[in-house]
């Protein structure tokens, strides 16, 4: 099934506490996790950021609205326990506990309040932000940017002349590491003279061993024939290491195909070389740098 949303959370999340023990947090998204019958996949899905698992990220937060409205409490850091008012919401048979439930208790009602205060926020604001958390809300609109600015880079290394496809790859892959300087990747390629090879790049700074590249500006699927062609001139080089890239896609049968031979020949569409581009700087320039910051509980534990 779909990982859960936070507030569809909640409940559960207050029923694991029923038995009035004390419970740690990594026990309580083990229990959750199997109880909506997660798949490995799901339980290690992370955040658009990588830096936490988006399964753990919405136990938290869920965890952090019931504890403001007082159905439950934190005796000590990362461990919980349920309270009489929390007994009382379960108690009441609500079918699901949410925000809404959550907005009856003055102490919630308060912390909401005193969130829009802290933030400027309105009260269509407050709402919007009742759909996910604010921390996935963000990550989820750097994506929706990022996939634009992707797109919108590909579409002006198709709308440039044809050799400007040259000058992205030596850029992108000395940016990568590879290639030595920009001088030594920009004098290989496009010098190797060999039927379907467009350039010699060092894989490493030193020279130790070289990779070949062939680069298509192209509009339509490259096609097993053409990856023929570069795996035929790489074993005319005694080479084993290739890179084909192209402002469009590959067939089925190339992707196959590649996956059958000996040599290690890398195949990066249109998608990936945006993405690239995008990771290293290619093409693009900082616009706005957001610190994201969390509360440091080991500080406060210390007081």
């Amino acid at each position: 099934m779909a990982i859960p949303d936070f507030q569809s959370l909640m409940r559960p999340l207050i029923e694991a506490h029923a038995d009035g023990k004390e419970h740690q947090n990594r026990d309580l998204v083990q229990q959750l996790a199997d109880q909506f019958g997660l798949t490995e996949e799901e339980r290690r899905e992370m955040l658009p950021s990588g830096r936490a698992k988006l399964f753990d990220n919405r136990v938290g937060w869920a965890k952090s609205h019931v504890v403001q409205a007082g159905l439950l409490e934190s005796p000590r850091r990362a461990v919980s326990t349920i309270t009489e008012r929390g007994r009382q919401v379960l108690a009441d048979n609500h079918e699901r506990v949410d925000l809404g439930v959550l907005r009856q208790f003055e102490e919630y009602r308060e912390f909401r309040n005193r969130r829009k205060e802290a933030t400027g926020e309105t009260d269509s604001d407050d709402d919007a932000n009742d759909d996910a958390p604010p921390e996935e809300m963000l990550e989820n609109a750097y994506q929706r940017v990022r996939r634009q600015i992707e797109a919108d880079l590909l579409r002006q290394v198709m709308d440039n002349p044809p050799d400007f496809m040259e000058r992205v790859v030596v850029d992108l892959v000395v940016r990568m590491g590879y290639g030595g300087s920009r001088k030594d990747a920009g004098e290989a390629l496009g010098k190797s003279g060999d039927e379907g090879i467009d350039g010699i790049i060092k894989e490493d700074p030193l020279g130790l061993d070289i990779i070949y590249l062939q680069a298509k500006r192209w509009e339509g699927s490259v096609g097993r024939p053409e990856i023929q062609k570069f795996a035929g001139a790489l074993q005319g080089q005694r080479a084993r290491k290739g890179i084909f890239i192209t402002t469009s896609n590959f067939t089925a049968e190339a992707l196959e195909y590649v996956s059958r031979i000996d040599s290690k020949i890398i195949l990066v569409d249109g998608t990936r070389l945006a993405r690239l581009m995008f990771d290293h700087g290619i093409g693009v320039a900082t616009a706005s740098t957001y610190e994201v910051k969390r509360i440091d509980s080991d500080y406060f534990a210390e007081a």
